[in-house]
């Protein structure tokens, strides 16, 4: 009955991988089980365009030499891209360690002793001195799935490497375009405030001429302490972009110096991106090794629950025979094969293996959604960078016709043919279309440069 019972726990411990031992030895690819996936492997296969924009090299993009200075300074000080760097170096030792495990192993573990006492005397000295190998004969994948996964984690740290790349890259450029940004309102408002001062001193004399009243030189005041009071906003504002340029760059905070606008950046871009320009983004190539690194554990799972086959060998010089001491000593050699299988293992191989198909399936979803996400921030981009363009047009005319109106307006003025009511209007509806061109100009260079970066730009 004993006997019975041990023989069904073998054949079934044995079943296992029988019924998924076709997998082991399988490279993996990606499959294309649903629409988003058949998309995906088919556009991998498509042959990159160089002079797309997220193929283009960032000094193609980004021409202004300020610009370029500091995105070099971020390249080489910033600690992500560091620490990224040394994941690359730790997934290449692995990789290395992974690949040396086909290499027998080789110990020398000399040892010795005395064996009895004679007049107070240690007597019977004893030696080894043993030269060990062992060597782990790879037939049913073990070593190969550990040396696959180790190889696909390299290229996963790499991948990582360069998104962070392209982050700190799209980071430092957002982050000049926008001090070059609240400059040039700074300066702005800073014109505005000197020329709505001297019109408070204008008004004032017109009051004193009989030509307004109290009213109109309180409301010209208040127009120009609110003015006062955007430009501290606007200071706070550029200190910050500032500091943030100063964390990016790993130093103290300080003021930096950029070219003034207009800005200087690619436009025209097609309304759609096709998905072979996302297949090269590196956080999806980082997604898909995820994928294919849970398929090597889940393979080195199914494995283990095949025999393992050890081949040793010794070879060596001692004086120890059995109960017996020779001296002089002599040369020993020997060899010796051994074949384990696990038949019970307290279900622990039946539960890694549980989890890492489970671990592999969450890597596929998030490898889905990443690739959801990309196509949205391309789509995002776009749409913004439409929008932003036709958006400038229009302030761009609104400011033409409000710079005549703010003209016209003043010397009418000064005719009494307007009333300061209708200066006023002219005046803050100039500054508050400038104000908005500067910020829509910002806004058209930022969705370039997140277009960029979500193509996977920075190489």
């Amino acid at each position: 009955m004993k006997q019975s019972v041990i023989t069904r726990l073998m054949v079934s411990a044995l079943m296992v991988p029988t019924l998924s031992g076709c997998h082991i030895y399988k490279k993996f690819h990606m499959p294309a089980d649903d629409e988003l996936q058949a998309e995906y492997v088919e556009a991998k296969q498509a042959q990159l365009d160089s002079d797309n924009l997220g193929n283009l090299p960032w000094q193609q993009v980004f021409t202004d030499p300020m610009l370029a200075d500091l995105i070099n300074r971020a390249l080489e000080v910033n600690v992500d891209l560091d620490n990224a760097r040394l994941n690359v170096e730790i997934a290449h030792a692995n990789m290395q360690g992974a690949r040396l495990a086909y290499l027998p192993s080789l110990v020398l573990a000399p040892n010795g002793g005395a064996s009895s006492v004679a007049n107070g005397k240690l007597t019977n000295w004893n030696y080894t001195i043993p030269l060990s190998a062992s060597w782990e004969v790879d037939i049913f994948g073990k070593i190969l799935n550990s040396k696959r996964g180790a190889e696909a984690g390299h290229a996963q740290a790499k991948a990582y490497e360069q998104a962070v790349r392209s982050q700190i890259i799209g980071g430092v450029a957002n982050c000049y375009y926008s001090i070059a940004t609240l400059q040039a309102q700074l300066d702005l408002n800073r014109a505005t405030a000197e020329l709505w001062k001297r019109n408070v001193e204008v008004m004032r004399e017109y009051k004193e001429a009989g030509r307004t009243n109290e009213a109109a030189v309180m409301q010209a005041d208040a127009n120009y302490r609110s003015v006062l009071a955007s430009i501290t906003d606007l200071e706070a504002s550029l200190h910050h972009a500032h500091n943030t340029m100063s964390v990016l760059l790993r130093t103290k905070p300080q003021t930096w110096v950029v070219n003034p606008i207009p800005l200087d950046l690619p436009g025209e871009f097609e309304a759609g991106v096709p998905m072979s320009q996302l297949a090269a983004r590196p956080d999806i190539q980082a997604a898909e090794l995820a994928v294919a690194v849970a398929y090597y554990n889940t393979n080195s799972a199914r494995a283990a629950f095949y025999p393992g086959l050890t081949i040793t060998a010794n070879y060596g010089f001692t004086n120890q025979f059995g109960s017996y001491i020779k001296n002089p000593g002599d040369w020993i050699a020997s060899l010796a094969g051994s074949l384990t299988a696990p038949i019970f293992m307290r279900g622990q191989n039946i539960a890694r293996l549980k989890a890492t198909k489970a671990q592999q399936k969450q890597a596929m979803n998030t490898f889905e959604n990443t690739l959801l996400s990309a196509s949205a921030e391309v789509s995002n981009a776009l749409t913004v960078y439409k929008n932003a363009s036709e958006k400038s047009a229009h302030l761009a005319v609104q400011v033409d016709d409000l710079i005549k109106a703010t003209d016209y307006t003043g010397e009418l003025f000064k005719t009494a043919g307007a009333t300061y009511l209708e200066v006023l209007t002219a005046q803050s509806g100039l500054l508050q279309a400038q104000m908005s061109q500067l910020s829509c100009d910002l806004a058209r260079a930022q969705a370039v440069i997140n277009l960029y970066q979500s193509l996977g730009g920075g190489r």
